[in-house]
């Protein structure tokens, strides 16, 4: 019952708000359908589709509306001005009762608040959907904050997501544009990506390989997280004393140089990016702020790691030649890229594709360096692979929405930031680790143990494989000797190859050892 009288909010308000018109656009439906739907004298239509969705969205609840931020990522799938509304959205929730959060403390790390800090603050600091944040403090004195996961949110977000994969599947079957938005996809993506933010563990994982990546910079901060008050539903990490990134005012009154600043933060997202594959995925203001403590003061604070973006070097790989060969105005790299990463099938023309590339960046360049996006660049690509049934890989869908959060705040610090010549040697460092003489002894080094494993064995496996081949295949005696003879000495003659061979590489990886150790990199 609770779940039909949960359908029956959601066509409701879909009508209200005509999201059918929106979203089923196209659809063959019954000819009375419009003539029924006007009878809605409460439907309300007047404004832009996009403001529509976000307001219905708003009132269906925190679910719908994690659901239309994630939409609006998916800038490659959804128009431009829905998208645009949608990133508007705004996951504010009012904070559940204290006693409810001490309930599930006790449930979770099995003692009360009072005896487990010093001091527990009952009144929130900040709720949202998923969780909301008390401060305490520890019994040694550590400040800390205490995040505690919503009651009865795993009901609720299984109960909306099943709906969420119904409805998909109506869109599906039903809208023109349903297979090309790949509805019920983006819908088990969300899935995914939620039920992540529901395991505070992995939260606090993702924060202490954070923290752990930037141990020695000077450029970001990251709360250290207490692991023996952590659980799946509750986790304790250290408070963080800062200016929100926003208030730009009190930073300038503070002291702090915005454009320093904005540089920074360009210089810790492509270091995430491209030194360590993993990078913070959420990076809105409201996550961000600035120290102003004497002993740390202009670096950034980090905060919330429910999302997170991992890269494989194919994928770095990807992202630093097109960048590059974009700002040279290489096209046909940038087409090549995509066929060599598997991205583009194989059969893809590289001139077609170098083509569209053109024909949908080169317009790009009409403007100054300093006002190029990144994230524009990145979604135009994204556009244009549409044409060729280039699947858009989700970790690089996230990546250009953190792309886009970067790029507008560190222009909303320094609006000349010019983002490429703060990035280009970040990209230039990593293709030259990867592609120089640095880069061939960091893998040779990576795979000695492997190959000094296999070496030993060639000769052993070379002649079992050649036994194996000259196996009697015929009957008369003599040809059978004569063949055993000649096969005996082609496999001496390999043995004595592969022994020379094997005995070089061997001697070769010792060699590159000893020098590796010689200059300490060992």
């Amino acid at each position: 019952m609770n779940r039909l009288s949960r359908v029956f909010k959601i066509v409701q308000v879909a009508l209200r708000y005509g999201l059918d018109e929106i979203i089923l656009v196209g659809a063959k439906l019954p000819p009375h359908w419009r003539f029924l739907s006007a009878l809605f004298f409460w439907r309300d239509i007047s404004a832009p589709r996009g403001e529509r969705l976000r307001r219905a969205l708003e009132e269906l609840g925190p679910i719908f509306v994690k659901f239309g931020q994630v939409l609006s990522t998916r800038r490659d799938l959804m128009p431009a001005d829905i998208a645009d509304q949608l990133a508007l959205l705004q996951d504010r929730v009012p904070p559940f009762s204290s006693d409810l959060a001490i309930d599930e403390i006790i449930r979770s790390l099995g003692e009360h608040p009072d005896k487990l800090f010093a001091s527990f603050t009952r009144e929130p600091v900040a709720s949202a959907s998923v969780a909301q944040v008390h401060f305490a403090t520890l019994k040694n004195g550590a400040e800390v904050a205490v995040k505690v996961l919503r009651p009865g949110v795993h009901k609720a977000i299984e109960n909306d997501i099943a709906l969420m994969h119904i409805v998909a599947g109506w869109v599906e079957r039903w809208s023109i544009d349903g297979r090309r938005l790949k509805p019920r996809e983006v819908v088990a993506e969300f899935d995914k990506h939620l039920h992540d933010e529901l395991d505070l563990m992995r939260e606090a994982a993702n924060g202490s390989q954070l923290r752990r990546n930037f141990a020695n910079s000077n450029l970001l901060l990251v709360p250290e997280m207490h692991w023996d008050y952590c659980s799946q539903s509750v986790i304790v990490m250290e408070r963080m004393h800062g200016i929100p990134i926003s208030q730009t005012q009190k930073l300038i009154e503070a002291g702090v140089d915005l454009k320093k600043l904005s540089r920074e933060g360009v210089e810790i997202f492509f270091t995430q990016v491209f030194r360590d594959g993993f990078f913070h995925a959420d990076m809105h203001p409201g996550n961000i702020l600035v120290s102003i403590s004497p002993e740390s003061f202009g670096r950034y604070i980090a905060l919330d790691f429910g999302i997170v973006g991992t890269l494989t070097d194919y994928d770095k790989d990807y992202l630093s030649q097109n960048f590059i060969a974009f700002f040279r105005r290489d096209y046909k790299r940038v087409a090549q890229a995509h066929i060599e990463s598997g991205w583009a099938p194989k059969e893809t023309r590289v001139d077609e594709l170098e083509a569209a590339v053109r024909a949908c960046c080169e317009p790009i360049f009409d403007r100054p360096l300093a006002e190029i996006s990144f994230g524009q660049v990145l979604l135009r690509l994204f556009q244009t692979s549409r044409r060729f049934n280039i699947e858009v890989q989700p970790q690089l869908v996230l990546l250009q929405k953190t792309l886009l959060n970067i790029e507008g705040l560190g222009r909303q610090l320094d609006p000349e930031l010019d983002l490429w010549s703060t990035a280009k040697p970040a990209l230039e460092k990593w293709i030259n680790e990867q592609v120089g003489w640095r880069g061939l002894m960091d893998r040779l080094k990576l795979e000695a143990p492997h190959y000094a494993q296999i070496f030993p064995q060639l000769p052993r496996l070379l002649q079992q494989a050649l036994l194996a081949k000259a196996e009697p295949q015929e009957t008369d005696t003599h040809r059978l000797l004569q063949g055993l003879i000649a096969e005996q000495r082609r496999t001496n003659r390999l043995l004595s190859l592969a022994m020379y061979f094997g005995g070089g590489l061997i001697a070769g990886i010792i060699v590159v050892q000893i020098f590796l150790r010689w200059h300490g990199s060992f």
